[in-house]
C-alpha cells in the first residue's frame, strides 16, 4: 500500500460528508475494495509516526497568537430545529484550560511550516489503488456538475486550491485548505501544540452561553455580518451578501465573545477526534479519553464550525452544536483548522 490511501475515502465518502449527508446522488466513482486490516493499520501508523519525527519549532513555548480560555463545563449538542440525531443527547461536558488560536492557520503560517521542515502534504504525494498509480490531486468543488459536486482535480493542493490553474499569491492571511487531517496534526506538532478536541471546539464555539443556536445568538438575519456562508440558492446562486465567493482573509468578520475569529463559517476545522455518529450516546459508559480517541483508521475525523458552502437550505454547519467528518486524508477546499495548546 502507498503512503496515501485515495481510493473511495476520498472520492466517495468525502463528496457525502460534505455536502452534509444530504446528497443522495449516485457517484460515477465504482467503489473498489478496502486494503486487507494490516496494511490499513500500518498506512495509519506510518503516517502518525512519520508526524513524530517532526522536530517542535523553537518558539514553540510562545502562545503569541492565542487566547486563554479559563476552561469550565457547559452543555454540549443540538438545541435548534435543525440539529441532526447525532447531536444529541445533550450532555454535560468539562473542559480544561486551554490556549487557543485566535484565527485558523493562515497560508503564510503553514508556508513557514513547510519551508522549515520539508513536510509534504497528502494532496502532493502520488497515491496506489489496486497497483495502479495516481497523480497527486484534491477535492475541487463544481457546482456545475449534476452529477458529482465535487471533482479529483490533479495538481490541487494548499498551494493550488482549485488546481494547478489556481494560486494563492497575495492570499497570505486567508485560511490554508486542502491540508487533510494528517498535515494539520503534522503542523501542530511542528508548533508545539495540538488540534482541539471535538467537546472543546463546541466549548470555544460556543463562547460562555451553550442556549445560543449561533456564537452570536439566536437571529438568523444577523448571519451575513457575523459569518462566511453561502446565500442564495445552493449550489449555482450565491448572493454574496457576505461580500465573499469563498474564502475570507481570517479576521474579515467579528470575533465571538471569547476573541476567537471565524469559529463558524469560512472552512471547517479538523479536530483531533475520530468521528462516532453515537458519541454523546455513550457518554455515560465513556473512559477517559474517549472523545479524544484518533488511532481508528476505520472512521473519519471530525470538523467543525462549517464553510463558505454551508447554507440556511442545504447546510447548517455554523451552528454551535454542528457535527460533520471527513477521511483523514482528504484533502478539500474548504477545510483547514486552528489549533490548542494545554496549559
Amino acid at each position: 500500500m502507498s503512503s496515501k490511501f485515495k481510493s473511495v475515502i476520498i472520492l466517495a465518502l468525502s463528496i457525502f460528508i460534505i455536502s452534509c449527508k444530504e446528497n443522495k446522488k449516485s457517484s460515477p466513482i465504482q467503489v473498489v475494495e478496502q486494503e486487507p486490516e494490516t496494511e490499513k493499520v500500518n498506512y495509519h501508523e506510518n503516517y502518525l509516526r512519520e508526524i513524530s519525527y517532526i522536530k517542535t519549532r523553537e518558539d514553540s513555548a510562545s502562545t503569541r497568537g492565542m487566547v486563554k480560555l479559563d476552561g469550565g463545563n457547559y452543555m454540549m449538542g443540538g438545541n435548534n430545529n435543525q440539529a441532526k440525531p447525532d447531536e444529541f443527547p445533550r450532555h454535560r461536558e468539562n473542559i480544561e484550560p486551554i490556549y487557543v488560536d485566535e484565527t485558523e492557520v493562515t497560508n503564510k503560517q503553514f508556508r513557514q511550516f513547510v519551508e522549515e521542515t520539508g513536510y509534504v502534504t497528502t494532496a502532493e504525494r502520488s497515491f496506489e489503488i489496486k497497483g495502479k498509480q495516481y497523480e497527486p490531486g484534491a477535492l475541487v468543488f463544481d457546482p456545475y456538475n449534476p452529477e458529482w459536486w465535487w471533482k479529483f482535480e490533479k495538481k490541487a493542493n494548499w498551494r493550488h486550491p482549485e488546481g494547478p490553474e489556481s494560486n494563492i499569491e497575495g492570499k497570505d492571511n486567508e485560511p490554508v485548505v486542502q491540508v487533510s487531517w494528517y498535515d494539520a496534526m503534522a503542523y501542530a506538532k511542528w508548533a508545539g501544540k495540538r488540534l482541539p478536541t471535538e467537546a472543546e471546539y463546541e466549548y470555544f464555539n460556543r463562547a460562555g452561553n451553550d442556549t445560543l443556536v449561533y456564537h452570536w445568538g439566536n437571529d438568523f438575519e444577523k448571519a451575513p455580518e457575523m459569518v462566511n456562508f453561502y446565500q442564495g440558492e445552493f449550489p449555482r446562486k450565491n448572493l454574496l451578501e457576505d461580500n465573499f465567493k469563498k474564502r475570507a482573509p481570517v479576521k474579515s468578520f467579528p470575533a465571538n465573545p471569547y476573541g476567537l475569529y471565524e469559529t463558524a463559517g469560512n472552512v471547517w476545522e479538523w479536530c483531533l477526534d475520530t468521528y462516532r455518529p453515537d458519541a454523546y450516546s455513550k457518554t455515560e459508559d465513556k473512559v477517559d479519553g474517549y472523545f479524544q480517541e484518533f488511532e481508528n483508521m476505520d472512521q473519519q475525523k471530525v470538523i467543525r464550525g462549517g464553510s463558505f458552502l454551508c447554507s440556511e437550505s442545504y447546510c447548517t454547519g455554523y451552528r454551535n452544536a454542528a457535527r460533520m467528518s471527513s477521511a483523514p486524508d482528504t484533502g478539500l477546499e474548504h477545510t483547514g483548522f486552528r489549533c490548542v495548546k494545554d496549559i
